[in-house]
C-alpha cells in the first residue's frame, strides 16, 4: 500500500460513516453539588433545532454548570458573557431542586458538549 504525503486542503479519515444516534451527555461524577455556585439567568431557549428546553441557568447539555468557588475566573467569565447578551446573570448557590448539574471542569474534560454527543458505537 502506497502512503501519500500531506496534501493541503485534504483530510484523510480512518473510518467513513456517520453515527446517527445522539445521547445527551451526563456528568458521570456522583458529587453532590449542593452549595456550589451557578449562574442564574433570565429564561432562554436551547439553540438546538426542535428542542423545547428552556434554561434558567447557564447550562451545557441541559445540565446546570456549577463551580466550587463563587469567584472562580471561569464562572465570572461565563456570567460576563451572559450579561453581554442580555440574560441578566446572577451568581447563586446551587440547590439540587434547580435541576441536574455538572461540574464546569467535568464538562470541560468531556470536550465541552453543548446539546448532545455522538452515541457510543
Amino acid at each position: 500500500m502506497e502512503i501519500e504525503g500531506p496534501q493541503p486542503g485534504r483530510v484523510l479519515l480512518e473510518e467513513d460513516g456517520l453515527l446517527l444516534d445522539e445521547e445527551l451527555w451526563r456528568d458521570d461524577g456522583s458529587d453532590d453539588h449542593a452549595g456550589w455556585h451557578c449562574v442564574a439567568t433570565d429564561p432562554f431557549p436551547c439553540p438546538a433545532a426542535g428542542c423545547a428546553f428552556v434554561a434558567e441557568f447557564m447550562t451545557a447539555a441541559h445540565l446546570i454548570l456549577v463551580w466550587e468557588e463563587r469567584d472562580d475566573p471561569n464562572l465570572l467569565r461565563h456570567a460576563e458573557r451572559a450579561k453581554q447578551v442580555g440574560r441578566n446573570p446572577r451568581v447563586v448557590s446551587y440547590e439540587p431542586g434547580f435541576g441536574p448539574s455538572a461540574s464546569y471542569y467535568a464538562w470541560e474534560a468531556a470536550g465541552r458538549p453543548v446539546h448532545g454527543i455522538r452515541g457510543k458505537s
